[in-house]
């Protein structure tokens, strides 16, 4: 039987996600979320299970509200790395969930790489 794309979908991200677990140091995860009209981009610690910072195209401060293409994509980039900076983080590993490292997906990792953080 077939599997549907949201079945493929949560075995990706389920692989991803093992295999992170399976290499972790002790190291944050910082794991991206798209939907078809916003991308958001969580900094977690999954030892104590909190969220160390937060971004997302839905933030007005940012000025992509409601906007989901590559250059949205660089400012929440942009913005979780100065947040992880902040939090004291320095080095984390990029959970993409059940997305491909394309497009908003990777222009999210190079912009969090470019202000510092070490993925």
């Amino acid at each position: 039987m077939a599997n549907t794309k949201r079945q493929l979908f949560l075995k990706r991200r389920m692989r991803v996600r093992n295999k992170l677990r399976r290499v972790n140091a002790g190291r944050p995860r910082l794991s991206v979320h798209r939907s078809s009209k916003n991308i958001s981009v969580q900094l977690i610690d999954d030892v104590n299970g909190v969220t160390l910072a937060a971004a997302s195209t839905l933030e007005k401060d940012l000025g992509v509200v409601g906007k989901n293409n590559v250059e949205a994509a660089a400012k929440v980039g942009t913005a979780i790395a100065e947040r992880a900076k902040k939090a004291g983080v320095t080095e984390a590993y990029f959970d993409r969930g059940g997305f491909l490292f394309h497009g908003k997906v990777k222009a999210v990792a190079d912009a969090a790489r470019e202000g510092g953080l070490k993925i």
